[in-house]
């Protein structure tokens, strides 16, 4: 057994029937703590050095901030659908003629579609925040 993990047991040593794990290993919740614990401290040893509570932005105007947003809202959205388009691909061709596999498949082109769509629009979106906040 991997160091970290502990079986559920029942009080005679055996796997709990109720337990949705079954005699599998399930891991240790204080070490998602201890991770939480060392993220923060290593994003706050990360900090800039200066004054202390002063930090220093790497970007220089707002406009920068959103180009940079609709460059990650773009790839972000084209990754995802991209995701749905192959899935809805494999599912129509292992679909076999079951018209609920085959509505399944044709909702994940749909939503594909969206995604595609949403990432065309992301620029735009971008302009008119820019437009609002006047960078």
């Amino acid at each position: 057994m991997p160091p970290g993990f502990r079986p559920h047991l029942s009080p005679r040593g055996r796997a709990a029937s109720g337990c949705p794990h079954r005699g599998r290993a399930v891991p240790r919740r204080r070490w998602a703590v201890v991770g939480a614990v060392a993220t923060v401290a290593v994003l706050v040893a990360a900090a800039p050095a200066g004054e202390p509570g002063r930090w220093v932005l790497a970007l220089a105007t707002v406009g920068q901030v959103l180009t940079n947003l609709r460059n990650w809202l773009m790839g972000i959205l084209a990754g995802l659908a991209t995701v749905f388009l192959t899935v809805g691909g494999v599912r129509y061709l292992l679909a076999g003629g079951d018209p609920g596999e085959v509505a399944k498949a044709k909702a994940a082109f749909r939503h594909a579609g969206l995604g595609y769509a949403l990432a065309a629009l992301a620029p735009i979106v971008v302009q008119v925040l820019k437009g609002i906040v006047g960078a």
